[in-house]
């Protein structure tokens, strides 16, 4: 290995330690992800709701890879959670922030549960935003640092049937390109990770059946191994596909696409 690049094993360690930020830890690509970054060394605050799984997750991971690990139990949908959250890490270094928590519903939009919609959007753009910001200030000051967004396959057009989770990954996009912007100058890198479908728990919360899909882990390493590297990486092959089929049509078709996948999604 050439002596100007950095080791792979510790390169996250290395530009976004000592601290990482990880909401939604308790499952799925939250979880894949900081099980990856605890074996890149960094000590990981474990944010979700389930402090029972949060605790035996942040006890696995002091066993098997001996990082610290502080678990926050909270529900970030709730107005004010970032912000308390914020206040109550300030005592740690923090230089990466993935922002995993988030959630789907399938089916015609209006035929939906209203305050789960809304409480769809506080989560996935009301949170993310507000972490981003509290976060990004602190790593500004610092001078590196590094912001994972999720956004999705969906995020690139309007989604029937998923209307409202379509539109939440859209604003969720929208922020990461922007970011990235803004901040690279400032050392801090922003990713917008858009995977396809995942095998995870956000299939049964939001109605969904998932035929080919990735395994949260495949996305965690593709995420991390893009980021500093690239503003947007959709990974897997899913994920390639799809883009690669969608991209040459206009909106409209797309739309007409993600339609009859969705179709066979929910029911």
């Amino acid at each position: 290995m050439n002596q100007s690049e950095p080791n792979p094993a510790t390169r996250l360690h290395d530009r976004y330690g000592p601290w990482a930020l990880v909401t939604g830890a308790s499952d799925g690509i939250g979880r894949a992800t900081a099980v990856r970054l605890a074996e890149s060394g960094l000590n990981v605050i474990l944010v979700a709701r389930n402090e029972a799984k949060l605790q035996s997750l942040a006890d696995t991971l002091r066993r098997s890879h001996g990082v610290g690990c502080r678990v926050v139990a909270a529900d970030l949908a709730l107005t004010g959670a970032p912000l308390t959250l914020a206040e109550s890490i300030k005592d740690l270094d923090i230089g990466l922030l993935v922002a995993a928590a988030g959630y789907g519903s399938g089916g015609p939009l209006l035929d939906s549960d209203l305050s789960l919609e809304s409480g769809m959007v506080d989560l996935n753009c009301r949170s993310v935003l507000e972490l981003s910001v509290l976060m990004g200030r602190r790593m500004v000051k610092r001078g590196r640092g590094g912001i994972m967004l999720f956004s999705s396959i969906v995020a690139f057009q309007g989604v029937p049937r998923a209307a409202n989770y379509s539109a939440t990954k859209a604003y969720v996009q929208s922020l990461a390109e922007g970011l990235h912007a803004e901040l690279l100058p400032s050392g801090v890198d922003v990713l917008s990770v858009a995977p396809g479908p995942v095998k995870s728990g956000f299939a049964d919360r939001a109605g969904m059946t998932m035929g080919a899909a990735l395994q949260p882990d495949d996305v965690a390493r593709g995420a991390l191994t893009a980021l500093g590297r690239r503003a947007t990486v959709r990974p897997g092959r899913l994920s390639w596909l799809l883009e690669a089929a969608l991209s040459p049509l206009p909106r409209w078709a797309r739309s007409r696409a993600m339609a009859k996948v969705m179709a066979g999604m929910t029911s």
